[in-house]
Formats: structure tokens, sequence, C-alpha cells
């Protein structure tokens, strides 16, 4: 009866951008699907983008897209010869420069990190594979020694750890990505390298309401405004890419923790991302390590787990999927997984809606309910319900297209569209068939949350248990 609650997350690119392969993936367990705008035409992600929302409509499930912002990716120029082997201990000068012809010279095209960079500054390179230590500054350049041999190709990607760099986290290209992907109706808009509060604000004037914030974090100084972003964001995503580059390997694994905890705390949903499934991007099967990974976030209760490259370039994307679907499935079938409430704080300040969601979820457990069905215009209620992870699956049923797909990013909840109730006998009669439609039986008990009077917004004041069949107890 329980269906795997945890959600999937994959990402589009050559191997999956196909209406077919699209299709296959969602059958697979993708329940939303990330647009790297990184690498992706305009042209090409609006025919993704059409091409998922026909999915949609064929087997009616809503599915929600994401757009994720390439963001400020510092680089280097390009290096005389194409490449540059640096040797351990030797000096070189980062000039401010697009290319440079010179055999000691990294041209960085980035005034503004040029001009921040002081004596004892860390500059990692290409993923962390390389590391230089700025010794001193001589006038516009920057003397900085090799504190690993390798070498070094052209417009290699540049980390600065433990500095907050004075840039937007949009950039001109950003805004114009931002434009297009408003324009094709994606769901979510994830926002890279957030520094600070500000940076949700400044996106949250260009969007509005036209889409859902996902504030990647893969800075140590968004780690230092975590609550701030948070309430600001409507999700979060834990980016182990970069943070694991900014960050000592062994601090990642706490991070991801707390981010978890902060964001179950506060009802946002979060996504564990990079590196999962990484060896089934050749393979047919994952490593032992990666399924630990996934099983890891699982139990620590995020919303959602991501595919990468796994699905966007790797060479079996259908069965990384159904690989992720498994393990996640096994790990749920813990009686301990992700079973912590956060809503036992004695010193919280809850809402009635709050004290409906958080019996619900007693009620669940207590009376081994099968489906707890959440009438909500605004989605606010099937919120509430996934944020204290009830023992059984949640159905939203909303008459918003849009809130049905913003809701499939959250934990357990299985959004559905329909017309509005209007009366007690409705409620009743249109909960026994959703929750048939989503596997309960005839027989089984369900519990009902809606608002009285019904159809108004933010009144979520009315919880039920009933029987399927029947009308009530």
């Amino acid at each position: 009866m329980r269906k795997r609650q945890c959600k999937i997350v994959a990402t589009v690119g050559p191997a999956s951008s196909s209406p077919s392969m699209l299709h296959l993936l969602h059958q697979a367990g993708v329940d939303i699907f990330r647009l790297n705008f990184s690498h992706g035409e305009h042209e090409k992600t609006a025919r993704i983008m059409e091409a998922i929302r026909e999915i949609g409509k064929t087997v009616q499930s809503p599915i929600a897209v994401f757009a994720d912002l390439q963001g400020p990716k510092i680089r280097t120029g390009v290096l005389k010869g194409d490449g540059l082997d640096l040797k351990y201990g030797a000096s070189y000068r980062l000039i401010l420069a697009k290319d440079s012809a010179e055999d000691d010279v990294i041209p960085i095209p980035h005034q503004e990190i040029i001009s921040i960079l002081q004596k004892g500054d860390v500059l990692k390179l290409d993923d962390g594979k390389l590391q230089l230590t700025v010794t001193e500054r001589k006038g516009d350049a920057v003397v900085a020694r090799a504190d690993t041999p390798g070498r070094l190709t052209n417009r290699k990607g540049i980390n600065l750890p433990g500095r907050k760099l004075p840039i937007s986290a949009l950039t001109e290209k950003d805004r114009a990505d931002l434009d297009h992907a408003l324009k094709i109706g994606v769901d979510y808009v994830a926002l890279s390298f957030v520094q600070r509060p500000e940076d949700i604000e400044e996106a949250r004037a260009l969007i509005g309401d036209k889409a859902g914030i996902i504030a990647k974090i893969e800075k140590p100084s968004a780690v230092e405004h975590l609550d701030e972003i948070i309430a600001l964001s409507d999700a979060l995503m834990v980016a182990r890419g970069d943070l694991g580059v900014e960050l000592p390997p062994e601090d990642v694994p706490n991070i991801q923790r707390r981010i978890v905890r902060a964001c179950r705390r506060a009802g946002k949903p979060v996504i564990v991302a990079t590196h999962m499934l990484e060896s089934m991007i050749e393979s047919i099967a994952p490593t032992r390590a990666e399924a630990s990974d996934v099983s890891t976030a699982v139990f620590q209760g995020a919303d959602a787990v991501m595919l990468s490259a796994e699905t966007a370039v790797g060479r079996h994307p259908p069965t990384a999927v159904a690989i992720m679907d498994r393990i996640i499935s096994a790990t749920e079938r813990d009686p301990e997984c992700a079973s912590f409430s956060l809503l036992d704080d004695p010193e919280s300040d809850h809402t009635t809606a709050d004290a409906i969601t958080l019996s619900a979820r007693r009620i669940a457990e207590i009376l081994d309910c099968k489906i707890a069905v959440a009438y909500t215009k605004t989605g606010s209620t099937a919120k509430r319900l996934s944020r204290d992870r009830p023992h059984c699956s949640i159905v939203a049923a909303t008459p918003d297209d849009k809130v049905a797909r913003r809701l499939s990013l959250f934990w357990g909840v299985a959004p559905t569209i329909t017309d509005d109730i209007s009366d007690f006998n409705e409620m009743l009669d249109k909960a026994d068939a959703l929750s048939v439609r989503h596997g309960a039986k005839d027989g089984d008990r369900i519990i009902i949350i809606a608002g009285y009077p019904f159809g108004r917004r933010g009144k979520t004041n009315t919880l039920k248990i009933s029987r399927i069949g029947a009308k009530g107890e």
C-alpha cells in the first residue's frame, strides 16, 4: 500500500531529452525534471518543456520542472598553448585578462576576483583538482604558489573557499535564462552560488509568484545565513559538488544533515544532489557506497534526491532512476526512516492547521490509516502534512494545476487536480474515489483534512476519519 515517499529528480541532457526517453524516465520513477541552463539552448529547453507537459497530460499526473540557472561561474581565461603544467611550489602571476601568451601567467577575466585577493587566500581550480595559495600582490597582479602539480587547461572553474565574493547570484546570462524559463512555465527556479539572503530577495523581485525559488547551498557563506535563506526560499538544494570544493570533505556530511534538519523544521522541501549514483554514468550498477549515500539522505528526511550526469549524459538513464527508486523504497521500509517529528517542540508557536496535521500523523499511526486526503487551494495543508512525515501517503486535492505541480517536490505528496468541494457528502465521496485511485481498498481507513467553509484559502480546521465505502465512523 505505502508507496515511495522521497521524490526523484532527474537532470535532462543529451541522453534523456527525447520525448520517448522523458516518458520512460517518468515511468521509471522520476517526479521532477531539472533543466540545466548552464548548457541548454532556449529553443531546445522549450521543446523539452512541451514534451514534459504532454507526458503529464497523458498520464494525468502533475510533473514539476525546475530551471537551474548557471550563476556567476568564475573561470580562468585562455592559457598559452591551451594549457599550463603547474609545478609544485612554483610561482605564477594571476592577471586581469581574458587570455595570456606568457608561460607563468594565469589570466582571470574577473575584476571582482582579482581585486579582493590577499596574501594567504586559497584558490581551488578545476573542481578542486588543483590549488594555488596567494603569496603577495604586485601592483595589479597577484602572485600565487602552486600547492598541487597538474595541468591547468582553458576556462576551468575557480573557487575561493571561505571568501564572500562581491558579485550577484544573477548574471546577465542568468537574467536572460530566467526570462525564458518563466515564459515556458517552469515550476521552480534554482539559484546557483547563493551567498546571502539578499540574493534570494533580488531573484524574488524578478520572479514574483510565477515560480518557486530553490536556493542551492554550495558556499560556506550561505550556510552562515542558513535560517534566513530558508525563510526566503521555497526549497533548498544541498549542492554537494561545489560545497565539497569550498569546504573540507569531512565537513560536508554534517552540513548536509544540518541543512536537511533545518528545512524539515521550517517545512521547506530539500533536495540532496551531486554524485549520488555517479558510477552509473558508465556502469549498470552503483557502488555500495553510493547506495548507502542515497539511503542516508532518505533516512535524514530529504524530500528528494537528484540524479545529474547519470541521466543527462549517462549510458543508462532509466536504469539509474529505477535503481534509485529501489534504494529509496528499501530504505523507507525501515520503521525508523524519517519518522521523527519536528512539531513536538512545546516552545514552537503552532497554528490550528499545525495541530490538525500533527493529529493526523498520530491518528494515521495508531489506526493504520492508508491515505491522508488533504483538500487544499494553496498547497499549505499538504505541505504541513509532509513536514511531519505521516505514516501514510498524502493525496493533495487541489483545483490549481500550478499548485499541484509544485507539490510534486514535497515528501510523500501525491498531487491531484480536482474541482473544489461544496459540502461534506461530496468531500467524503471524492476522498473515497481519490484514495482508491492511489491504492486504497474497500474498508481501509483514511483521514480527510479540509477547511470549512469549503473553498476558502488558509482555513484548515477540519479532520475526518473515514472508511472506504462508508460515510465515516
